[in-house]
């Protein structure tokens, strides 16, 4: 059986980045391919309990090195309870956001380092890499508004603006340094949700 490919998708607050993962799995499904949608922290019982942790408002003294250790325990349950069996099947698995988020928001933005976040992450992914990661880069202030308007903001869209451009500019190093893999689509708020889902759509079947 052919093995099937991981296809994530990254984005900063309010890019968007989880209503176009919908849609590209329902688009993927249309068309007769066999497409699991699952999204980071979470995925699995385990995982769900550990988002709920990470997102509560009321651990504000949570550091971004026990953030790092608790998205890479709900990463690793994922993985192998969830994403590599599916790969094994051959099914395509779409991912709201994977370990590059790890690397931008504690690494750039909350100063874990780096390479120790890629070495453990490594380990936690059991070395999957993604086929393709997009990367939904929306203006950081006009995607904290958009976020916050909708919904009360969890713990991490309630950092403070210089913090969320610390993890774009992460987002961006890491385009700079894997650009096989890691692809930038540019998103303004003028744009439709009908025009981001067709370039997302475009690079996705590329690979497919």
């Amino acid at each position: 059986m052919k093995q099937g490919i991981l296809i994530t998708l990254e984005g900063n607050e309010g890019s968007g980045k989880s209503t176009q993962i919908r849609l590209l799995h329902s688009f993927l499904k249309k068309k007769g391919v066999k497409v699991f949608l699952t999204r980071e922290p979470g995925g699995t019982r385990v995982g769900d309990a550990i988002r709920g942790v990470l997102l509560d408002k009321k651990n504000k003294k949570m550091s971004a090195f026990c953030e790092t250790l608790l998205y890479m325990a709900s990463r690793a349950q994922l993985v192998e309870e969830v994403i590599a069996p599916k790969l094994r099947q051959g099914v395509v698995v779409l991912c709201d956001r994977w370990l590059d988020a790890t690397v931008a928001y504690q690494g750039y933005g909350g100063g874990v380092n780096v390479e120790w976040i890629r070495r453990i992450g490594r380990q936690a992914t059991l070395g999957l890499k993604p086929a393709l990661s997009l990367y939904l880069d929306l203006p950081v202030e006009a995607g904290l508004r958009r976020a916050r308007k909708r919904k009360a903001a969890d713990r991490i869209e309630s950092k403070k603006s210089r913090f969320h451009q610390k993890v774009r500019q992460g987002y961006l190093a890491i385009a700079r340094q894997d650009r096989g893999r890691f692809k930038r689509i540019a998103v303004s708020e003028k744009d439709s949700i009908a025009a981001v889902h067709e370039r997302v759509k475009e690079s996705a079947l590329r690979v497919l």
